[in-house]
């Protein structure tokens, strides 16, 4: 058994830490986040108190939409906005990638990239409307 799984196994429960609440992203209007992500993405909708917050689930993956307004918005304390964008993304498991890439490029969603092919499976980076990445990732097997 390699090592990593073998820490996992035997991993003691963190005494603050219960597990991951959700993914924050931060966007410039909630209400068309939302749209997006259920329309385009086949996420519900969980809250939402508009303008500044919604929260979105996908299984048991939650994404926190966080709008200009949101708590979770405001500035650093050393001046620093927080703004949509980045490398760091949320990765959905897809069927039928290159059928998906062509749904959604009808639809008039932004790519980043191609579909790119690797040893574990293909996938291809799209933005959400603010320009927040998402990953879609068909698993070789």
């Amino acid at each position: 058994m390699a090592q990593d799984e073998t820490s996992r196994r035997d991993a003691q429960p963190h005494p603050f830490i219960k597990g991951v609440h959700g993914v924050r992203y931060q966007v410039k209007d909630v209400a068309r986040s939302v749209a997006f992500y259920t329309g385009h993405l086949g996420f519900r909708l969980e809250h939402q108190q508009l303008p500044a917050f919604a929260n979105v689930s996908l299984g048991d993956a939650q994404i926190l939409l966080s709008g200009p307004g949101a708590s979770g918005s405001r500035p650093m304390p050393n001046g620093q906005r927080q703004e949509p964008g980045g490398w760091n993304r949320v990765v959905l498991s897809v069927t039928d990638l290159p059928g998906c890439i062509a749904a959604l490029k009808d639809a008039g969603v932004h790519s980043r990239n191609e579909m790119e092919t690797g040893p574990a499976g293909r996938q291809i980076q799209i933005e959400d409307p603010d320009g927040n990445p998402i990953e879609l990732f068909e698993s070789a097997r």
